[in-house]
């Protein structure tokens, strides 16, 4: 089979929100109102400033190093770009933090170019230009981090580009006796689908950045979808990878398991471009399903939920989609939806597959859920999540419009340490943001069940204040910390990036952070590739 593009390609992100601009409607004055004397606080609003008044750094590309960059890209230049609008759009990624830089014009970190390859080959001679020439570089591919992971820091370096694999979006091949298709890292979740349904297959990854997020990003950040109960993580899906770094190609993994020591797939899934730079991946893929059915039920309280949704994780019946709602999070969804809020906490379940099993997992879940105390409320409260489940960033940016900060953080510990992993996290954020400029609303999922335990996924609601950096800042420091002392993990499925590397060292210790010091060292000497990012600096 010859490699295969897609006919429909996804647009270009916003320079100062998310998605399509239009997408993100106003607020209503009664609703600003209420989200005001919930929150205590005045609001002040929050637009971006026009594009042309967005202060930019000069761009800073040697002459030489742009030249070697032009050669290793075919050698006329067209795809080292250096236009104010292409750097703009390679600022940033989508946090709350960056969201706040880029509308208020000031503190943007720009790279000095961008840097378009279109396949593995160019991508190994655009990282050897800028070895050569000391350029950092910072992979980009959908944009859509939410821990400062595409900041285009320089670091020691004279220069920053920003390397979008955009043009990487082909199906290279598909393997339907083993059930794998080989994709390149550029391909954004619609396009991968597109190409994948054209043969009768799925991935199944829906995490909420689904319409803009590439598939390099979901392998270099370990990437958990909405449906991973049923299809897994992002990284358990990848039985081989091929990455490009300084020093050449690795390419790994060659069979569904392996004794042949080590994983080294391993060190690049999750390593955010700071080993290598992903460019091609074998991932396992299904039958698209002939069947799909969605419930809601609903538990007395959160501990209730938890302890059904444990009991599922640990049975053989595994649902497609697990997620658990707390009160608060349940009573504001309702709200938004305009219905009336189920009783204590909201569970969603769903099942993919052929009509007779999904029936039969069905029956045997609402059996389970039912003798664990939940009672079924059917299927209209998950369609209006299904409805709704991608359009949650685009109210952030109707929120961050009117004055009010709303972005989320995850973690996940063992069902052990999960409650009082909660508790503690919810206590901190709120504490962190009480005081004159308003309280803050702590809402929080469970988002993703293993045997052994879940994930927590919050969101935080509070006015913007004085200083919304700042704001932000103390509630994400806070919580960081909560999550370090019971026992968490600092990244679910959002990566590491800038914003996590604080915590880094004390999940995996000193010796952890000098292997990871060594691989980076080892395959990139120069430290041109993603400076700043996941690896914890030496204290000295």
């Amino acid at each position: 089979m010859s490699m295969q593009r897609p006919t429909a390609r996804t647009g270009a992100m916003s320079w100062y929100a998310w998605g399509e601009e239009d997408r993100a409607a106003p607020l209503a004055p009664h609703v600003r109102e209420l989200i005001a004397r919930t929150l205590g606080a005045e609001l002040h609003d929050l637009p971006p400033v026009p594009e042309e008044e967005v202060r930019l750094p000069e761009p800073e590309l040697p002459g030489p190093a742009r030249d070697a960059l032009a050669a290793a890209l075919g050698g006329d230049g067209s795809r080292v770009r250096s236009d104010r609008a292409a750097r703009l759009r390679h600022a940033a990624g989508k946090s709350t933090p960056d969201l706040l830089r880029m509308r208020a014009g000031r503190g943007v970190r720009a790279p000095d170019a961008v840097v378009l390859p279109g396949s593995h080959e160019e991508v190994e001679a655009v990282l050897a230009a800028c070895a050569g020439h000391r350029v950092a570089v910072v992979p980009f591919g959908g944009g859509t981090s939410v821990v400062g992971g595409v900041d285009p820091l320089r670091g020691p370096f004279s220069a920053v580009v920003a390397l979008d694999l955009r043009g990487m979006d082909r199906l290279v091949r598909i393997d339907a006796e083993s059930g794998t298709a080989v994709l390149q890292a550029g391909l954004r979740t619609p396009e991968a689908e597109e190409l994948l349904a054209a043969h009768g297959y799925t991935l199944g990854h829906l995490p909420q950045s689904y319409e803009y997020a590439t598939i390099g990003g979901y392998a270099a950040t370990r990437s958990s979808g909405q449906a991973s109960s049923g299809y897994g993580r992002f990284d358990a899906m990848v039985l081989a990878l091929k990455a490009a770094t300084p020093r050449g190609t690795l390419e790994l993994g060659r069979a569904p398991a392996s004794a042949a020591g080590p994983d080294l797939r391993q060190l690049l899934l999750g390593s955010e471009g700071a080993f290598g730079v992903i460019t091609e991946v074998t991932v396992r893929v299904r039958p698209v399903p002939a069947a799909r059915h969605d419930e809601a039920w609903a538990f007395p309280g959160f501990a209730e939920g938890a302890a059904a949704l444990r009991a599922l994780a640990r049975s053989p019946l595994r649902p497609t989609t697990a997620r658990l709602s707390d009160e608060t999070e349940t009573f504001v969804n309702a709200a938004l939806s305009g219905k009336e809020a189920a009783p204590g906490c909201l569970a969603v379940i769903g099942f993919d597959g052929d009509a007779e099993d999904v029936e039969a997992r069905r029956a045997a879940c609402a059996r389970l859920l039912g003798e664990a105390g939940g009672t079924p409320l059917g299927s209209g409260p998950v369609a209006d999540w299904r409805d709704s489940r991608f359009h949650a960033p685009y109210l952030r940016d109707t929120l961050l419009s009117a004055g009010v900060l709303a972005e989320t953080l995850e973690t996940a510990a063992t069902w052990a340490g999960l409650l009082p992993l909660y508790r503690a996290t919810s206590e901190a954020v709120s504490e962190a943001l009480k005081g004159r400029e308003g309280d803050a609303v702590v809402l929080c999922h469970i988002s993703h069940t293993y045997p052994e335990g879940a994930s927590l996924y919050f969101t935080v609601v509070t006015a913007a204040g004085d200083d919304p950096p700042a704001r932000w800042e103390r509630a994400k420091r806070a919580a960081g910390d909560a999550i370090a002392a019971n026992g968490g993990t600092i990244s679910h499925h959002h990566a590491v990036g800038t914003d996590h590397l604080p915590w880094m060292e004390s999940e995996i210790g000193p010796l952890g952070a000098e292997v990871l010091r060594a691989v980076k060292e080892r395959l990139d000497p120069e430290g041109i590739l993603n400076p700043g990012k996941l690896v914890p600096p030496r204290a000295d």
